[in-house]
């Protein structure tokens, strides 16, 4: 005769779970990354290859979802990976808010996905993205901390220890409070970049990246490099152990962990020693950003700012659907004039009356009848 009934075995099993739970209650084992960047930047193929499906991207409309799993043994639950995908590049920030939420926020992790081919492109939306970013976690931050104070304070303290205690750039850096890895798209086009223009964008993108406190790494179709890819996503997503490997050289694909770069690596921004005293900044990261961009000029606002509602979106364009919504979205007339034609075709008019109308005074006066 067994010595626990099922309803014991029960109440252990779910104790056991709880005992193995990050702060109050939150069940390890579900974790959840949120893929944002470039528009078609690869963001979805990345997503696809994390997850063994043989499958075609899609455009991503607004803002997507999927989930995968993972076996950690025989008769253990498997894991749980939550996968959402913002689209559009910069056209969509506010939906930045709805999979990010105090009570997901400390299983979150987040993936910048940046165009390597359109460098003149990457500065905005590198800026644009990840300051949205950041300001909706820090407010999730505060939620949390108002809730659980316990729970906040250990956030901050994790996102420090990809930091040596005694690293030289400790007092010089701003990492973000949840784990952020940046990635670059499309390498084999940028590996045929000019030297010198792959150098600003490494040397950039490097101490971007080592300020944010992320590990930043290239791709591109290449199976080796996807593989080395997913299992950063799978370190985010369930998990596995981080990867200890680094590649600082500019004329291969970078790949460096979080907390393994120092500004004395990265060296100063690439400009001319006699040109370095023009650049008026308030701030490293603005100093970065005025050599970059005199190196990659933004495209201009107009052409920069993707479209807000998806709906007139060239991609997404349906000729019927569209003649509809053109014929829906023209204004209505005024309940006035409407009424004035509705009394003008039954009206008998004057000489005085039409002689009236030619001059121009119309008929705003007219009584309806």
């Amino acid at each position: 005769m067994p010595s626990e009934t099922l309803w014991e075995i029960a109440k252990a099993e779910v104790e056991k779970r709880s005992s193995g739970s990050e702060g109050d209650g939150l069940e390890i084992g579900e974790k959840s990354v949120f893929f944002i960047g470039s528009k078609n930047g690869g963001k979805t193929t990345i997503i696809l290859r994390c997850l063994d499906r043989d499958e075609p991207p899609k455009p991503t409309l607004a803002l997507e979802y999927t989930y995968g799993r993972r076996a950690k043994g025989h008769n253990v639950p498997k894991d749980i990976a939550h996968f959402w995908e913002l689209g559009g590049g910069t056209s969509l920030l506010d939906l930045i808010s709805i999979p990010i939420t105090s009570d997901t926020l400390r299983t979150f992790s987040i993936v910048l996905v940046l165009d390597l081919s359109k460098p003149n492109d990457l500065w905005p939306t590198m800026e644009n993205l990840l300051q949205a970013t950041k300001n909706h976690v820090d407010k999730m931050i505060m939620k949390l901390g108002k809730t659980n104070s316990k729970a906040a304070s250990e956030m901050r303290q994790k996102i420090w220890s990809n930091m040596q205690k005694n690293h030289p750039d400790r007092e010089l850096v701003d990492p973000f409070l949840i784990p952020l890895v940046i990635i670059g798209s499309k390498y084999d086009i940028f590996q045929d970049f000019d030297s010198e223009k792959r150098k600003v964008i490494c040397k950039t993108l490097r101490f971007v990246a080592h300020y944010h406190g992320a590990s930043l790494m290239f791709t591109s179709k290449s199976e080796a490099l996807l593989l080395k890819i997913r299992g950063v996503i799978n370190q985010l997503a369930f998990g596995i152990d981080k990867s200890k490997s680094i590649c600082v050289d500019q004329n291969k694909p970078l790949f460096i962990t979080a907390g393994l770069d120092s500004l004395s690596q990265i060296g100063s921004p690439p400009v001319p020693d006699n040109d370095i005293g023009k650049l008026h900044a308030h701030s490293p990261m603005e100093l970065w950003k005025k050599v970059y961009e005199r190196v990659f000029p933004p495209k201009s606002i107009n052409m920069l700012k993707d479209t807000k509602d998806p709906a007139r979106d060239p991609q997404y364009a349906e000729s019927e659907v569209d003649e509809m919504r053109i014929q829906k979205d023209q204004p209505p007339l005024p309940v006035s004039i409407v009424l004035h034609l509705a009394w003008a075709q039954h009206h008998i008019w004057s000489g005085k009356e039409l002689l009236d109308l030619a001059g121009g005074s119309g008929f705003e006066d007219q009584p309806c009848s």
